[in-house]
């Protein structure tokens, strides 16, 4: 005889969820409320064990001899049962802040709902408890179960306890799961959570404003990304998710405001790995009549805060480094870290100094003619050199400045292991940012680097509307000729500039790489808590 397969929600059941459905209908049968309403809590497992754990057996069967038998109240997941000789019952339940041991037994709970317990109870489902808290003969701390009501019935069985889900994918697929299952990825988020609140304070307390602006936008700009597309039906017309919060956080600091910052999500239509996803949350600072120094100084005090107040220490082991924040954190140009970093590569550091002096030298020069013959000699010896080193060279990579932020990222980036700021970034690739004073090369702007990322953006805003029109220009060449990341024309914010920005400092950092230092994490994925996958396979 064919066996029946029993089908639900458009799947067919397992054995044991086809076991746990019977029972659900056995239930209904009995009129039991299996997906209770409320149940007041008076304790969860932390508070238990905060205010219990320290008193052996006999001072907790003194302290609760007279108190009613409804003395705690409590609710959480089961997550294991063991029956017991003589007809007693041990389990555990679990809520948010972690397990704790019930104990039931007849002769405290009535003889029916113990058996009721015994044979509808299934991993998984939630319970609503009183009792009394004691202890063990083994000392753990136990409540003493004399009453308990089913809250939710879980038809799916939990993953083998001693494994959990093992299928690194299905744990980013079903966090909820992984959640359950594994305290440490609790523990992550919940130190997230910490991270952002504690980031907050800490501006908030320097009278900093949180402020929100658009995430569609009709032009996107403030970083060099692919954005996502999406079309507004009302107005008709195609609208960005934003790639940054920036330009419109300086549009307030042109409307008055002087100390501003946003923690918002941004979406970038590029690649994933294990540093990007296509949403991801940063948060973007900025300070008027202040400059690239003042955010450099503010960068090193935050993260150092956020560090200490989550581990109290400021030496992390990290991705098998071990990273000292205390120490004055090291700062030094884009040109000398690549000289430093090749130093031992004499041709290259020959052929290298030679560039640095030819682009010392046509900063000097007036006369524009002169001065572009010269860059182009300068960009055709270190774009000989680049192609030495078989580097691969995108067609937009027109200028000196590409290829020395070339240089840096091939040669330099991966080996910043401890806290430091490279500052001095080409023009090219700075489109936002104020030019060094004493350059027409490079810009006051610097990024953040630890363990080989980067972990910080930030700069001395360009506030001339004559300088940004054009560098807005240089942009739109660039994105003709091949770089689809490059930024676009803005003529509202050019507009907001003409009304006058004061002198102001940019920063923005990437919460979730932050967060994956801080705790401990080398996947973005494990630091968020539902990452984008590849679509299932089809089976």
């Amino acid at each position: 005889m064919k066996e029946t397969k029993l089908e639900i929600n458009g799947r067919i059941l397992t054995e044991q969820e086809a076991l746990r459905y019977q029972k659900i209908q056995d239930l209904y049968k009995q009129n039991y409320h299996i997906y209770g309403r409320n149940w007041e809590r008076n304790y969860n497992c932390e508070t238990l064990n905060s205010e219990f754990r320290n008193k052996n057996k006999e001072e907790l069967a003194k302290f609760v001899a007279n108190l009613p038998n409804d003395q705690i109240k409590m609710a959480g997941r089961l997550m294991t049962k063991r029956e017991m000789g003589k007809g007693s019952i041990f389990a555990h339940l679990q809520d948010q802040t972690g397990k704790f041991q019930i104990y039931l037994k007849p002769e405290y709970i009535n003889q029916k709902k113990f058996e009721w317990f015994v044979e509808y109870a299934d991993l998984g489902d939630f319970f609503g408890i009183k009792g009394k808290v004691m202890k063990t003969n083994k000392g753990e701390l136990t409540v003493q179960i004399y009453d308990i009501v089913m809250l939710s019935k879980a038809l799916r069985p939990l993953p083998d306890k001693f494994h959990g889900l093992t299928d690194i994918e299905e744990r980013y697929r079903r966090r909820y799961v992984d959640l359950i299952m594994n305290q440490e990825t609790k523990k992550t988020f919940l130190q997230r959570t910490q991270i952002i609140n504690e980031l907050r304070s800490f501006l908030n307390n320097k009278g900093y404003l949180e402020v929100e602006t658009p995430i569609l936008q009709e032009v996107y700009g403030g970083a060099a990304a692919k954005p996502f597309i999406t079309h507004h039906n009302t107005l008709k017309t195609d609208l960005y998710l934003r790639i940054a919060t920036e330009l419109h956080l300086k549009r307030l600091i042109v409307g008055g405001f002087e100390k501003v910052y946003e923690i918002g999500r941004l979406f970038r239509n590029e690649g994933m790995s294990k540093k990007h996803n296509p949403e991801f949350t940063t948060i973007e600072i900025y300070v008027a009549y202040q400059d690239m120094k003042y955010m450099m100084d503010l960068t090193e005090s935050c993260i150092k805060h956020l560090i200490n107040t989550v581990h109290n220490k400021l030496i992390l082991e990290y991705d098998e480094n071990i990273l000292n924040f205390e120490k004055s954190w090291t700062k030094i140009s884009m040109i000398d870290s690549i000289k430093k970093a090749m130093i031992k590569d004499e041709e290259f550091t020959k052929i290298f100094q030679e560039i640095s002096d030819m682009i010392l030298k046509y900063h000097n020069i007036e006369d524009d003619n002169i001065r572009n013959i010269e860059k182009n000699k300068t960009f055709k010896l270190i774009l000989k050199l680049a192609k030495s080193y078989k580097l691969h060279i995108p067609d937009h990579y027109n200028s000196t400045g590409h290829i020395i932020n070339l240089f840096f990222e091939s040669f330099v980036e991966e080996t910043l292991i401890q806290p430091t700021f490279i500052f001095d970034y080409p023009i090219e690739i700075s489109p936002l940012a104020k030019l060094n004073k004493n350059s027409k090369e490079f810009t006051d702007r610097f990024e953040l680097f630890i363990a080989g990322r980067e972990y910080a953006n930030a700069y001395s805003e360009l506030n001339d509307s004559l300088q940004q029109y054009n560098r807005f220009e240089e942009q739109v060449k660039e994105k003709n000729s091949g770089n689809d990341e490059a930024a676009t024309m803005d003529l509202d914010f050019v507009e907001a500039l003409e009304y006058g920005m004061p002198p102001t400092g940019g920063l923005g950092i990437g919460i979730d790489r932050l967060v994956m230092l801080i705790t401990g994490q080398n996947s973005i994925k494990d630091v968020l808590l539902f990452p984008h996958m590849k679509p299932r396979a089809e089976k």
